[in-house]
């Protein structure tokens, strides 16, 4: 990705009983930053189709109750910009895998207060966002 592409991202804030799935990036932006499960919205796609895609590529596991949490301008990361969107969702079955070693670690579920550090910036937008309610960041 060049300096003139803007991608669109999904990130997912999956919630089981007061606590979130995170696990560590590896070979890409945000290399040792905490993340949920994401990724490029992929042509015709739908918002929630992506995201259950996304946790079932990278986590195996099934989700329910999607729904919109923020949208924010990215450009932390060197020369990538991404149009970043947030969905929150409650997790619904199976035991978090993972499936793609190049691209995170093990995953782990956190209590919401006691989060590991780096955070990666969409996830750090994330709980900004469940704390105060802000929807939108333009950066």
């Amino acid at each position: 990705m060049n300096e003139e592409n803007i991608r669109v991202g999904i990130g997912v804030l999956i919630l089981k009983d007061n606590k979130v799935l995170l696990t560590q990036r590896r070979g890409s932006h945000g290399a040792g930053e905490w993340a949920f499960p994401g990724g490029h919205l992929e042509y015709m796609e739908s918002y929630e189709e992506c995201a259950r895609r996304e946790v079932r590529e990278e986590a195996g596991i099934e989700i329910k109750n999607v729904r919109f949490q923020l949208l924010a301008n990215v450009k932390k990361y060197g020369n990538k910009h991404y149009v970043h969107i947030g969905l929150v969702a409650d997790w619904k079955s199976g035991v978090p895998k993972q499936l793609e070693p190049d691209k995170s670690g093990e995953w782990f579920w956190f209590e919401l207060y006691k989060l590991p550090k780096p955070l990666f910036e969409m996830c750090k937008l994330s709980f900004k966002s469940l704390a105060t309610g802000q929807t939108y960041f333009d950066s």
